[in-house]
């Protein structure tokens, strides 16, 4: 890690100090209020036959959007 890298909350500068670091403390002894939530999406993989998959990806192409895109719709 170079200096623009350092660890916000254990100001580590290596993965190695940061674990160290993570060894002894825990994120509630962190507990910001003030800090801004973190937006993320949950994924989910489902397997399927390659066969579907294929006519999904056919399908998708052909209206010009992702594989996803067609699953959510």
């Amino acid at each position: 890690m170079d200096v623009q890298n350092v660890s916000s909350i254990s100001q580590a500068d290596t993965l190695e100090n940061m674990g160290e670091f993570w060894d002894t403390h825990d994120f509630t002894d962190f507990n910001n209020l003030d800090a801004p939530d973190v937006a993320y999406q949950t994924a989910c993989a489902v397997p399927i036959e390659a066969d579907l998959l294929s006519a999904l990806e056919q399908h998708a192409r052909r209206h010009g959007v992702q594989v996803e895109t067609l699953v959510n719709l």
